[in-house]
């Protein structure tokens, strides 16, 4: 899925869920990384984020984790309840604590301890 060709798209994404194959993740019951990415409509920054998003979680979280993603053109009210304040915003629901990250996540050692996935050098 891509518009004009260019990259993945993000339009009628509005709570679409990426979910990854169980079969190939015997821990997701164990621990299953909630995951919200909140843009708005389908610009180049928005896309870029859902595409780094999507890879950075394919490297470090395989099979483990669920990409909800928001388009708060069309649901302004959802950004209330995750405090968003910019777009693009990555924020981990599970695990706890709940860590937001604003921004494409072009940075992967940035997005690496902001979802506390490694320590802060």
């Amino acid at each position: 899925m891509s518009i004009n060709g260019n990259g993945p798209s993000l339009a009628g994404v509005v709570g679409r869920t990426v979910k990854r194959d169980e079969a190939r993740a015997p821990l997701l019951a164990a621990k299953l990384w909630q995951l919200r990415l909140y843009v708005m409509d389908s610009t180049p920054k928005s896309q870029t984020a859902f595409a780094n998003l999507k890879k950075f979680c394919e490297s470090h979280l395989k099979g483990c984790y669920r990409i909800t993603v928001i388009d708060l053109l069309k649901h302004p009210q959802l950004a209330k309840g995750d405090q968003i304040l910019a777009i693009p915003t990555l924020v981990r629901r599970l695990p706890k604590p709940v860590r937001t990250i604003i921004g494409n996540l072009s940075d992967t050692a940035r997005v690496l301890v902001g979802l506390d996935l490694r320590a802060a050098d």
